[in-house]
């Protein structure tokens, strides 16, 4: 019946299409599920600048699921009545695209994801939590927006819990095993006081665009607003999680243990390299990966002078105090000047860089004992912010040194800032172009990022170099043990054993890796097979180019249409050797 319904919407739609001609067809086509998209997300509207709808949140009741799924199908079949012959190469990219994302949105439906709306350390919950980082803050409607949806806000846990049940009675949760520890992103906003929540910042101090007038009403509403709504939406949401998804969750922690499970888990294989490619292929390649990088940790470790075996050495490097920060504020700096160093070097590696800054910050409380080492965390579209760096000073005895360098190279620059920050800037494409969200593109580069340190001067010392190639080799494992755990059949104790086995992550830092890929099927394959797709394209554009090749020109060409899935980075790649080659 799908096939007769897609075919019928794309015979009612092709003499329209025909009479407004493919270009005017497919911009119409971008505009209408660009404004759909912010519309039944307005979470994500107020990230992209548009706030239309900052006093709402998202619904998420099974029948908005299922309207939004059938304006997907509609949306695709109209993508595709148009003649993509007749568009220009950007157009076709840019068809192409949307076409991938509609189309994994829909088996994303149909295989019920969204009845996992958390994973072992984030999830719906985290993000109301940045909240008062990312809404406006300059006048009295901005106030009352903001106050709107802290009260809305257990509305939303309800319809979140409910898609959680559905999946608890079906057999589609997180694994059981990965909650240790989970209930400080709840606990935290459980508070008694409303003063002292993270929801009621906003509230101690008010910009000039509110009238005196205004403010004590706005904040008594605003108290009310952050007990009634905020800490009552986390205190239900809680004791869900504690007396019955918890304890109800599956004991099994592949995805193929799951309904559909071995099909769902090829998918998210497919969706996240944006290769056609099978969890076998990825486990073989990520073998030969980590054989690659162990080699080149020996010579390292030879660097070092130190004897005993690699064991002996992982060992010393989490033990010996030497190599930890003694506080917090010693690891934010540490941070901050390698970020610095790093943007001196920027304009030798780029053509092109972007307006926004970034800053560097902790993790915030409520996330940091179950959180990764850092994270990019983008501004808000139209927003005075500024890009945030996050550093993580939880567990300071877990949070080595020597990886330092390769975490700030990949979360600030020449990472993850550089390339979101430049993509937001971008013009002459089609807004959701701007906020494409490719993780192989997006994490690969990042990787890639990585390894630029060392044209650009750092990993001097061989600690930290040995700290470059843990973290390459962290990712190479991931390849293994991502489709281990949820397609061989692997444990969580084999899974821990072999991350643990083949880097110098702490043992803290493995577990709550481990956890993450356990909870978060098939976004792990990201970063090694999006990085090692670009170091293919530059091995080729240096060998067909020779002495012309430019390293900028080619930095510039990768990162100048946004995150694009690898396939059509690979095409405009050549497209510009090619180009290059003739001039």
């Amino acid at each position: 019946m799908r096939v007769l319904s897609v075919l019928l919407i794309a015979l009612a739609v092709a003499p329209a299409v025909r009479a407004q001609g493919p270009s005017a067809a497919l911009q119409t086509l971008f505009d209408e599920e660009w404004q759909f998209r912010l519309k039944e997300n307005p979470l994500f509207a107020t990230y992209a600048g548009d706030h239309r709808y900052d006093a709402l949140l998202p619904s998420m009741t099974p029948e908005d699921l299922a309207r939004r799924a059938a304006h997907d199908r509609d949306t695709l079949a109209k993508l595709k009545a148009i003649d993509r012959g007749a568009l220009s190469p950007s157009e076709r990219v840019s068809a192409d695209m949307m076409a991938r994302e509609l189309a994994d949105s829909l088996s994303d439906y149909e295989f019920g994801a969204y009845r996992i709306p958390i994973t072992s350390d984030s999830g719906f919950h985290t993000d109301f939590a940045d909240l008062p980082d990312r809404m406006p803050f300059a006048t009295t409607k901005d106030y009352e927006n903001y106050i709107a949806r802290l009260n809305a806000f257990p509305r939303y846990v309800a319809q979140e819990i409910a898609l959680m049940r559905a999946g608890r009675d079906a057999g589609f949760t997180v694994p059981q095993v990965v909650f240790e520890g989970y209930e400080i992103t709840m606990t935290t906003h459980v508070v008694t006081d409303p003063s002292k929540s993270v929801f009621f910042a906003p509230f101690r101090r008010f910009p000039p665009g509110v009238p005196e007038a205004e403010r004590a009403r706005l904040t008594e509403a605003g108290r009310r607003a952050v007990m009634d709504g905020a800490v009552q939406g986390y205190r239900t949401l809680f004791e869900f999680m504690r007396t019955d998804y918890v304890p109800r969750a599956r004991a099994t922690v592949g995805a193929s243990a799951m309904p559909k499970g071995k099909a769902y888990y090829a998918f998210l294989v497919r969706r996240y390299t944006t290769l056609d490619v099978t969890p076998e292929q990825v486990h073989e390649l990520g073998r030969q990966e980590v054989l690659r990088i162990r080699a080149e940790m020996d010579a390292a470790i030879a660097k070092t002078g130190f004897q005993g075996n690699f064991e002996a050495f992982l060992n010393m490097l989490r033990t010996d105090p030497r190599f930890y920060p003694k506080s917090g504020d010693e690891l934010l700096k540490d941070a901050s000047y390698i970020a610095k160093r790093m943007d001196g070097k920027l304009p030798s590696m780029f053509g092109k860089l972007p307006r926004l800054p970034y800053g560097i910050a902790p993790v915030p409380d409520h996330l940091g004992p179950k959180y990764t080492g850092g994270r990019y965390i983008p501004a808000p579209v139209g927003s005075t912010q500024a890009g945030e760096y996050w550093v993580n000073t939880f567990f300071l005895d877990k949070r080595p040194l020597y990886t330092l360098e390769a975490l700030t190279l990949h979360e600030a620059v020449p990472g993850h800032h550089l390339q979101i920050a430049l993509a937001q800037e971008m013009t002459g494409l089609p807004e959701f172009r701007r906020f494409s969200d490719v993780g192989a593109f997006v994490e690969g580069w990042a990787l890639y990022a990585e390894r630029l340190g060392l044209e650009a001067g750092f990993y001097t010392d061989p600690y930290s170099d040995f700290g470059r190639l843990t973290y390459e080799m962290w990712r190479a494992c991931r390849l293994v043990v991502d489709t281990g755990l949820h397609a061989m059949g692997w444990t969580r104790a084999e899974a821990i054993d072999y991350l643990e086995g083949h880097t110098a992550l702490s043992t803290h830092e493995v577990r709550t890796e481990i956890d993450r890929y356990i909870s978060w099927p098939g976004q792990a394959l990201c970063y090694k097979m999006g990085e090692l797709k670009i170091r293919q394209l530059r091995r080729e554009a240096e060998e067909a180019l020779g002495p012309r090749f430019d390293l900028r020109a080619f930095h510039d060409v990768v990162l100048g249409n946004g995150a694009v899935p690898l396939p059509v980075l690979e095409e405009q790649v050549r497209a510009w050797v090619a180009a290059r080659k003739a001039a």
